[in-house]
């Protein structure tokens, strides 16, 4: 990107605006900022702190002067609460202090948890010094360094607690479209993808994928699923402001940093927040691990086909084997049931073995109770035809091959049990990528393919994020999302999350 093609970006907005009828006035320029989605203002946590933080110098009061855990309390050392009232204000107010230097107040979408209650741990430590500190040079007549251990060890369960009861509350709100921001992407290359898909697959950070600009028309009209291809840059301003969109994700190369600048500009002048990705961070930062030469970091990446090798294959195929072996007693006699359900209402085989495509391309069997009626299959490409479903998945609403035990088994998926043979035969496993039939597999785009470089499964984040409402090439970005984050603890986040969707039924069809 040259220099004139940078200026010749920078004068378009400039260029546009002064074309229109009236001269833009300066609100219209630089428009103010829109309100915030958040469902929580900024000040509820810090308040929240300074209570926790009084309450636990009072329970740590109760536990060591009317317990006396861990050690008696000599009459003569006995005190009232009161002279400790000022101390417990003097180490909330250095709490807070401890906790905003260190930035734990500042509103950062996707931090852990586990981030968070170090930071609150590092500012409770601070503060607990502080008053030790304090208790030494005045000398106070009430000064128990025991009972701040309990102050600390309280203070850090409490806020522990409120913290996670916080991030279920937003994750429910959010859920639900509350405290969302819209989201435009600037750029569809590899970082513009793994934004996505992680927007999609993680929507308790609260981001709202609208749709993605790109320079290369061919790329930027082109939808994906619900997520629209909204065009070139060239009306970045009227896209935003249309779409009313909060945040611009910026994830060119920053060789084009002149054409980063003027996104920038064009972005704020319209209402919208900015960020950027950096070129190194269009690998997951999963991949990456961090050396430091003698203060130099070196940032070392790993390649996604080493997932799923070795130990990690190991542990998930120990898990996929306990898990069902576990839950036979529970599973078997629900096949059972059914199974004399379908007997009793129509002739015909009980199972229905579908060619399915598994890990790396290989076709296997994949075992279901028959909900439909016997060859079922000749009628499905005039159905597909007529409902003007998406070919490479088609769900079909009120199929009429649908018998009336096969709709009872399909909305709460008893169907599916049978699959486990196909986990105990290692040709599934609990948790993976849905597996395609070869005519879906024949109709996919390059990058589809890459949802096949698992073994697929039973469940996974499509089926939790809304089964059949979810459309196909949002499916394959959730897909790769979790091949390239699997982690023993999403496996089972994502099973732990399967049985309630399946008992209320949502998306199923």
């Amino acid at each position: 990107m040259g220099p004139k093609s940078g200026e010749a970006l920078r004068e378009a907005p400039q260029r546009r605006r002064t074309q229109r009828e009236s001269p833009a006035s300066a609100a219209e320029r630089f428009p103010p900022p829109r309100p915030r989605r958040s469902p929580m203002p900024a000040w509820t946590l810090p308040i929240a702190d300074f209570m926790l933080a009084l309450l636990a110098f009072m329970l740590g009061y109760i536990a060591r002067y009317h317990f006396t855990l861990f050690r008696a309390v000599m009459e003569t050392n006995q005190a009232p609460f009161d002279p400790y009232i000022p101390f417990a204000f003097f180490y909330a107010f250095m709490l807070y202090f401890a906790h905003h230097s260190n930035g734990l107040y500042r509103q950062m979408r996707g931090r852990s948890l586990i981030e968070e209650l170090t930071v609150s741990a590092n500012g409770i430590a601070t503060a607990t010094v502080t008053l030790l500190a304090l208790f030494f040079v005045i000398q106070s007549v009430v000064s128990s360094r025991l009972m701040l251990v309990y102050v600390a060890v309280i203070t850090l369960l409490l806020m522990g607690f409120v913290r996670i009861a916080l991030r279920l509350l937003l994750a429910m709100l959010r859920a639900r479209g509350i405290g969302v921001q819209r989201v435009l992407i600037v750029g569809w290359g590899e970082s513009g993808g793994a934004i996505m898909r992680a927007m999609v697959a993680r929507k308790d950070f609260g981001y709202e994928p609208v749709g993605y600009v790109d320079d290369n028309p061919r790329i930027g009209h082109v939808d994906l699923g619900r997520i629209r291809g909204l065009g070139t840059l060239e009306n970045l301003d009227e896209t935003i402001r249309e779409h009313q969109i909060d945040l611009v994700i910026i994830t060119l190369p920053w060789s084009d940093h002149d054409k980063i600048l003027s996104i920038t500009q064009t972005a704020r002048e319209s209402g919208a927040d900015v960020r950027a990705v950096p070129d190194v961070f269009q690998l997951n930062t999963r991949q990456m691990q961090v050396e430091n030469l003698d203060g130099i970091p070196l940032l070392g990446f790993g390649r996604m086909e080493q997932r799923f090798r070795g130990t990690d294959r190991v542990i998930k195929r120990a898990i996929d084997l306990g898990l069902v072996l576990v839950t036979a007693p529970l599973w078997a006699p629900l096949v059972s049931l059914a199974a004399l359900a379908i007997r009793l209402e129509s002739r015909g085989p009980v199972t229905y073995p579908q060619r399915r495509v598994g890990e790396g391309g290989r076709e296997f069997s994949m075992y279901k109770l028959r909900s439909m009626v016997p060859d079922a299959h000749l009628m499905r490409e005039e159905l597909v035809q007529a409902s003007g479903e998406d070919p490479r998945h088609p769900k079909i609403r009120n199929d009429p091959r649908i018998t009336r035990v096969g709709a009872l088994i399909r909305s709460i998926s008893i169907d599916e049990l049978p699959q486990f043979i196909n986990v105990l035969k290692g040709e599934m496993s609990l948790v993976g990528p849905r597996p395609p039939t070869p005519d879906e597999v024949a109709l996919y785009a390059p990058w589809h393919l890459q949802r096949l470089q698992t073994i697929p499964g039973c469940t996974g984040l499509w089926q939790i994020s809304g089964r059949s409402n979810i459309p196909f090439d949002e499916m394959c970005l959730l897909d790769i999302y979790y091949i390239e984050n699997w982690s023993v603890r999403l496996d089972l986040q994502i099973i732990a999350m399967t049985l309630p969707h399946l008992l209320l039924r949502r998306g199923a069809w």
